[in-house]
């Protein structure tokens, strides 16, 4: 009767524990599903943000079609991504449709004196340090969730119930990567044939 009683208690243990690590790991799911979800926020925020940006550097910028076709297409391609690793290369094609958008604006001094304008660059700058705010609470909580999931005994449970690993979001822009070449002369002539 006793070893029964011992078996009855150490598989009333087990249980116990797999059920303890279970919940662990749906919890550290749900944070980076939340986590995301701020993220998601402060994207759409953003996309919300840039036709009116664009359209105000429009109306000084007549003939830079090609920069505000990019921040459209990037815009749109950004808004239909699904997922951190998608988000993230089309939100880094979106800040460098941006960043041209910048240098057009540079251009036009009474544009950047506008305070529209002026509003518009304000809240834009805001909202990139809130999806940086946001990135670091998400990655944050991606590495604590995925590190839970692979270490031993979670390991197994996390393998019976299908607690798979999640993807950092990084944006990626080429344009912080690379220095920028400025030129203020004029490029050579090509050589007469």
């Amino acid at each position: 009767m006793v070893v029964v009683l011992i078996v009855i208690g150490v598989l009333l243990l087990i249980g116990l524990i797999y059920i303890l690590i279970r919940n662990s790991m749906v919890g550290a799911r749900n944070r980076v599903d939340e986590a995301w979800s701020g993220i998601d926020v402060q994207l759409k925020r953003r996309h919300d943000l840039v036709p009116n940006l664009v359209e105000t550097v429009k109306g000084y910028a007549q003939h830079e079609r090609e920069t505000f076709q990019r921040v459209t297409e990037a815009r749109a391609a950004a808004m239909q991504a699904q997922g951190p690793a998608e988000a993230s290369q089309a939100e880094g094609m979106l800040s460098q449709a941006l960043g041209g958008l910048r240098v057009v604006a540079e251009q036009y001094p009474e544009l950047r004196a506008t305070e529209n304008f002026q509003q518009l660059s304000r809240n834009l700058s805001e909202l990139e340090d809130e999806i940086q705010a946001s990135r670091r609470i998400y990655n944050s909580n991606v590495q604590a969730y995925n590190t839970q999931i692979q270490i031993f005994p979670n390991s197994v449970v996390a393998n019976q119930g299908g607690f798979t690993p999640r993807e950092f979001f990084e944006i990626e822009d080429a344009a912080e990567r690379e220095p920028v070449a400025v030129s203020f002369t004029q490029p050579p002539a090509a050589p007469a044939q």
